[in-house]
Order: structure tokens, then C-alpha cells, then sequence
């Protein structure tokens, strides 16, 4: 339309500078004014001032503009008032990488915080802690961004949902873990829950703002969870070290003689004992042979019943007053830093490290490096991130290395005895017992030969002739059947450290050690097997203290011939004391123990701490024996052939068709499920070639499907080859009807 023609008189206007001169609004290019258009007539008669102007033309439909004037590649201009593109992936990204923080960078940094003992088990150093970290909280959101950027290459509609599709994963992947702490579901009616709750999730973050919005808030998260890692944690000390310190000790007058300590793991006294309150010496030889030439410290208890607490104490003296990583750095005055001014030092720890890096660097380590760190870690986060309870204890994963994969060399003589099979032990032994019996010998200086070795403690797989087994690591420890089986496999794994200890004793002597030395050999802590309160906890401690707090302790110092008893009341602060009084090191700080040659404590009560700071008080006095599971009158008599009563399932069946003794392990643990039919209580005999291995009940189903479980712990019913495998159900005046397995 033409322009209205205005009076000469009027003054020129400029004209007027409107947002599209600035920035032309997209859409069809301005048609330029054709020439042979008529001009406006100047005698037209002007308009009204008072009309209302038209309205201008609507704009011709364009896609949705950003403030730059750009079109918006998220759908519908993107829900933040169109927002530009960067901004839109940014946003998401954002969103991805708080929901990545919640789901794994937080539960993972939460258990690796409070576990320094992993990183000291694996000496990981600061370097590869701070990498591993890195990892955990920047590795899950690189990978979905990586796929969200692949997305982007489908399209805008493809890029939405699939943004959509992995916060619903991510939600019902959270959704998991707060439901199986906060829910009793469990397995696939928990997986059901929480897909339904990622769908909903990813509908209300596809239909609101509000959703998308606390996400992105949520991704300051991870850089949270690392600072508590770094700062708050317990691990940090283990990160951020305060530095060695600790003083050495002086020398006092007198010999300075080697020392051997060997300090075992839950091992409770009343397991070696037998009915006459002495060291059974028909099923612990070695032990008692041990016994028989050193101090015997009957009524030594320990002062915790988890090691990160326990042994720090034994090696400073001092009662647990603080939660601490079991590192130099926060126990500055121990056992290492006191002998080491005078000593050298050859210390193989397990979960401590509490010998600094200038006094002792061990020669021998376990399973290490980033690679190790990041496989135990994705380990966690199945454990973490799986619908199901997880019954495996942690500290089982610190498996030491065998001899093979250690790459040892087989140095060692084959012991004379032709029932201690070494040739066997040496394919499976802990690496750190065989570095510790490598380091046994004679040297111009006093050296402390420390071991720290996890037997018996669990996991049980070892029979006492040194062969292993498999077994699985859900199987229950407490409840009707389950308790006994836990017991029997800790006292068949007993058997063989008995075996050990006298490879020990071996090794001293053979290499002219064993008079002149003081041998320690004690445990941190006992572990209940009693009913209703198996374990080492508080619970444990009330129903069975006499099983968790009461452990062996021999003290043979140097030229002791003969074995005696002593009966004082003895804790484990006592040992550092004792150690330095026969070593002749004066201690350079104050401790809560006393040493053995000083007069015994006149109270007979003792402590025992479940949390530091905190102690318990248990009533003193040595405990009584408690007798080994008696045998079933079936055990190792003869079976021959009768009629068939009914079926069994029985797992790893094939491991009987073939075996090899010759490798170290044997099939000794029998596990399966039978009808529901089949009674609880009801006896099952358990044969190899044979020959009655074991008689257990048939207990209620466990969480894996189980409702037997034996232990085969005579290897002599194995032969190479095949092995025949037989069940049979005992009826109650003792005849037997075989199980069809399957």
C-alpha cells in the first residue's frame, strides 16, 4: 500500500528504527517497488489525524527463532523460551550428568570412603586413587553423552528420545538403589517398581520444566561427592596424607634378638582347644607343638572384633579411641616406627599399612595397579546397582595372590613328612606366607619379620591337606544347618594354617632361627559360631564372647625350651610392650598396655570395643572348650547299592567326572535343592566312591535355591579320574534310599 502523502509545511521525519531493522526477521526476502508502479498523487486530500491506522500485515510463518534469530534445532523451539542449541545440549548433558552422580559416582565414592583398607589392601597410591576417582565421576557421563551426540546424527526427534529414553534408564537404575534400601522388594518385583517409576520420571521430564530443572541442579553433585571423598572421608587420609612421623625407638640394654611375628585372622581360641582345655594336639599338631616350647598366654583377648581397629592397637599399645584409616599417617607410633631406628624391617601386611615407606617397603604385593582397582570397582557397582542383597563380605575380595601367579620361584625344600603335602601348598599358599618364609634367615642386623596372614578367616576353601575347593559365596553362615557347615568349614581351613604354622617352625629351625628368636604368633580376633549369633559383632559378643574376644597367643622368647602356661589377664595392648621389653627397645610414647614382664593386672574384667571409643566390659576367665561338630555315626563307612527313594539336584555335578588332585583342588563342597515334599530336618548321606563323606539335614530353601550343603573334608575319597557321587536320604531307623541326581 502506498505511503499517505504528507503537506509541504511538514518538517521532515526520520524515519522510524523498529527490532526488524536491526535484525531482519526471517521469512521471504522484501519484494523491491516496481517502477512502473503509479507514484502517489500530491493533491490527494491527507488523512485524518484522529483515524486509526490499519493494522500492520502479519508476518509471513516462520520456524521458531532464538534471540539470535536462529532457528532453534530443539523441538518446538526448546522448552526454555527457546533456548539456542549449544544451550539446549549443554542443559541436557547437565541433566545426564546429575543422574550419573546419583546412580554411580556417589554410592561408588560412598563405599570406597569409608573402606580405606581397600586401597591400603592394593597399595594404590595417591596417584592412582585420584585417577580412579577421575574415572568414576567423569567416565559413566562421557559415555552417555557419547551416545546422545551419536543420537544427534538421526535427527532432532531421534536426539529427544533418546535424551528421554536414557533419564527414564537412569531413573529406574536410582530407583533400584533407594528401593532396596528403603523397601523390603527385592529381584524382579523390585525391577518392576522401578521401571515404572523411570517411566513415570521420563513422562513428567517430558511434559514439565520443573523436572529438567532440579536435574540440572543435581549435576553440581558430583564435584560433592568428591570433595567428601577427598576431605571427609576416611579414605582421605589414605589420599592426603599428614606425613610419617612417628619417633623411634631407643635401644635398651641387652640383646637386640631377631623377631617373628605372625599374627593371624579370625581365630578364635576355643577352636583349637580340645575337651581337656588344651590345644587339641590329634587335629593341631603344630599348634600344640608351638604350645609346647613357648609361653602360652591362655586368658588374651583382643580388643576388637574388625581389624582396621583391632590391629592398630596391638601395634601401638593403645585402645581404639578414633575411626581412622589403618595408615602411618594416623598412627604414627607403632611397632615399625619404634623398631625401626635399629631393625631392619621385612613387614607383609594385608589390610593396614601401618609400616611408613621409609622403614619398610614390602617385597611381596597383591593383586595391584589401575587395572585390578578399576575391575574391583566395576565389581562394586554390579553389587551396588543389582535388585538383590549382596551376601558377600568385602574383605573376602582380598584374595591372595598363589604362588604361580606371584611368579615365585619354588625355593623351598620339600618337607620330609610325607602327609604334609607341600607339593600341593606350594601351588596354592597365600604369596605373602611364601615371602615371608623366603625372608626367614639370618642377617647381620636384628630384622622383624612381620606377617599379617587372612587364615582362617574366611572365605573357607581350603581343606586341611592344603587342596581347595569351590564353593559359593552366598551360602548362609547362621540359621538351622548353615551354622554347622560354617563351622566345619572354618575348622577344616584351621587344619590347614595349622600346617603352615608348622612349616614355620620348620623353616626356623632348619635355618638356625628358633632358639635365638622371639616368636609371636596371636590373632586379632575370634569369630561366633554360635546359633542365632554367628559372627564378631556386638550381638556375637553378648551371646559368645568367649568365641569372638578369647584368641591364642604364644610368646616363645629367645633360647625357651620348655612350654608353660600363664594365665594373667592378658589384652592385646599388652603386646607391643611385651614385644619391645624382650627386644630391649624402650617405646618413646605412652601406652594403655603393660608388658609380660611386668606384674599381671590386679582386675580380672576386660574390654572390647565394637566402635572406637566405645568400650564394652566382658567378664574375665578363660573359656571352656567347645567342642568340634561330632561326626555322624555314617561318616566313613562303606555304602553298597540300595533302591532309589526319590530325586536331587545337585550344582556343579560335572566336577566329579574328571578329577585331578595333582592341580590342588578337589569337588569337596556338595550343594543343590531337593522337592518340597522332602521334609526339613530330614538326613542326607553324602558319598564318594563309595564312601560316607558327610551327613547334613535338609534345611529350609536359602536365597540361592539351596536346601543342602556338605562338606567332603577326608580328600582320601578322592581319586584321579572319575569319581561316582551318591546322596541318599537317611530314614529314621537308618536305612538308606538313594537320590536320583540331576
Amino acid at each position: 500500500m502506498a505511503e499517505p502523502a504528507r503537506s509541504p509545511a511538514d518538517p521532515p521525519r526520520p524515519p522510524a528504527v523498529t527490532p526488524a531493522d536491526r535484525s531482519p526477521a526471517p521469512g521471504p526476502a522484501a519484494v523491491p517497488p516496481d517502477p512502473a508502479a503509479v507514484p502517489p498523487d500530491p493533491a490527494a486530500v491527507p488523512p485524518d489525524p484522529a483515524a486509526v491506522p490499519p493494522d500492520p500485515p502479519a508476518p509471513p510463518p516462520s520456524e521458531p527463532t532464538n534471540p539470535t534469530g536462529r532457528a532453534d534445532p530443539s523441538p518446538a523451539g526448546g522448552r526454555a523460551g527457546g533456548s539456542p542449541g549449544r544451550r539446549a545440549e549443554l542443559g541436557r548433558l547437565a541433566e545426564v550428568a546429575g543422574l550419573v552422580g546419583l546412580v554411580v559416582t556417589q554410592p561408588l565414592l560412598d563405599v570406597l570412603g569409608r573402606s580405606p583398607d581397600f586401597f591400603l589392601f592394593h597399595r594404590a597410591d595417591r596417584r592412582e586413587i585420584l585417577l580412579l576417582v577421575a574415572l568414576v565421576t567423569l567416565a559413566p557421563t562421557a559415555a552417555v553423552a557419547l551416545l546422545a551426540a551419536l543420537s544427534r546424527l538421526a535427527g532432532r526427534t531421534a536426539r529427544s528420545a533418546t535424551h528421554t529414553l536414557l533419564v527414564g534408564l537412569l531413573l529406574a537404575a536410582l530407583a533400584v538403589q533407594v528401593g532396596r534400601h528403603a523397601t523390603p522388594l527385592r529381584g524382579v518385583p523390585l525391577l518392576l517398581v522401578a521401571a515404572v517409576a523411570g517411566a513415570a520420571g521420563a513422562a513428567a521430564h517430558r511434559r514439565w520444566r520443573a523436572p529438567g530443572r532440579v536435574l540440572r541442579l543435581a549435576a553440581a553433585g558430583p564435584l560433592l561427592f568428591v570433595g567428601l571423598f577427598l576431605f571427609a572421608s576416611p579414605t582421605s587420609t589414605v589420599v592426603l596424607p599428614r606425613g610419617e612421623g612417628g619417633a623411634a625407638g631407643a635401644a635398651g640394654p641387652g640383646n637386640h634378638p631377631p623377631v617373628v611375628l605372625l599374627i593371624l585372622d579370625e581365630l578364635p581360641l576355643v577352636s583349637l582347644l580340645g575337651p581337656d582345655g588344651r590345644i587339641d594336639a590329634t587335629r593341631f599338631p603344630h599348634f600344640a607343638e608351638l604350645a609346647a616350647g613357648s609361653t602360652w598366654y591362655r586368658n588374651a583377648t583382643g580388643v576388637g572384633g574388625w581389624t582396621p581397629y583391632a590391629l592398630p592397637a596391638m601395634l601401638t599399645g593403645r585402645y581404639p579411641q578414633r575411626e581412622a584409616a589403618p595408615h602411618y599417617s594416623q598412627y604414627p607410633d607403632n611397632l615399625f616406627t619404634a623398631f625401626g631406628g635399629l631393625y631392619d624391617i621385612r613387614a607383609e601386611e594385608s589390610i593396614t599399612r601401618l609400616c611408613p615407606p621409609s622403614r619398610c617397603e614390602s617385597p611381596i604385593t597383591p593383586e595391584q595397579g589401575m587395572g585390578v582397582l578399576v575391575r574391583e570397582t566395576g565389581g562394586l557397582l554390579r553389587q551396588l546397582a543389582a535388585p538383590v542383597d549382596s551376601h558377600v563380605d568385602p574383605e573376602d575380595s582380598y584374595r591372595e595372590r598363589t604362588r604361580a601367579e606371584a611368579g615365585i620361584d619354588d625355593a623351598e625344600p620339600v618337607p620330609a613328612d610325607p602327609k604334609f603335602r607341600w607339593d600341593s601348598l606350594n601351588a596354592n599358599q597365600p604369596a605373602r606366607f611364601t615371602s615371608f618364609l623366603a625372608g626367614l634367615r639370618p642377617a647381620s642386623r636384628p630384622v622383624l619379620h612381620f606377617l599379617h596372614l587372612l587364615m582362617p578367616h574366611s572365605p573357607w576353601a581350603y581343606l586341611p591337606s592344603g587342596a581347595r575347593y569351590d564353593a559359593p559365596g552366598d551360602l548362609p553362615n547362621d540359621g538351622d544347618g548353615w551354622v554347622d557347615l560354617a563351622r566345619r568349614r572354618h575348622l577344616a581351613q584351621l587344619g590347614y594354617t595349622d600346617r603352615l604354622i608348622g612349616e614355620t617352625l620348620r623353616t626356623l629351625r632348619a635355618r638356625g632361627l628358633y632358639d635365638e628368636a622371639l616368636l609371636v604368633v596371636t590373632a586379632d580376633h575370634g569369630v561366633s559360631f554360635t546359633k542365632g549369633a554367628q559372627g564378631r559383632g556386638m550381638d556375637a559378643l553378648r551371646a559368645a564372647p568367649g568365641e569372638v574376644a578369647w584368641v591364642p597367643t604364644f610368646v616363645k622368647t629367645p633360647g625357651q625350651r620348655a612350654g608353660r602356661v600363664d594365665d594373667r589377664n592378658w589384652q592385646h595392648v599388652d603386646l607391643l610392650p611385651t614385644i619391645a621389653d624382650e627386644a630391649a627397645i624402650r617405646l618413646p610414647w605412652r601406652v594403655d598396655g603393660r608388658s609380660a614382664r611386668q606384674a599381671p593386672r590386679a582386675e580380672t574384667g576386660k574390654v572390647f570395643y565394637d566402635r572406637p571409643g566405645e568400650p564394652t566390659p566382658i567378664p574375665g576367665g578363660v573359656p571352656a572348650p567347645l567342642a568340634p561338630p561330632a561326626p555322624h555315626p555314617l561318616v566313613g563307612t562303606a555304602v553298597g547299592d540300595h533302591p532309589s527313594g526319590g530325586t536331587a539336584r545337585v550344582a556343579a555335578l560335572s566336577a566329579f567326572r574328571a578329577v585331578d588332585p595333582d592341580t590342588g583342588r578337589l569337588p569337596a563342597a556338595v550343594w543343590g535343592d531337593l522337592p518340597d515334599e522332602v521334609p526339613d530336618g530330614t538326613l542326607l548321606a553324602v558319598a564318594v566312591n563309595g564312601r560316607v563323606g558327610a551327613v547334613v539335614p535338609v534345611v529350609g530353601r536359602d536365597a540361592g535355591g539351596r536346601r543342602f550343603a556338605a562338606l567332603l573334608d577326608d580328600d582320601r575319597l578322592f581319586r584321579a579320574g572319575a569319581n561316582r557321587l551318591d546322596v541318599y536320604r537317611v530314614a529314621a531307623d537308618g536305612t538308606l534310599r538313594r537320590l536320583d541326581l540331576s
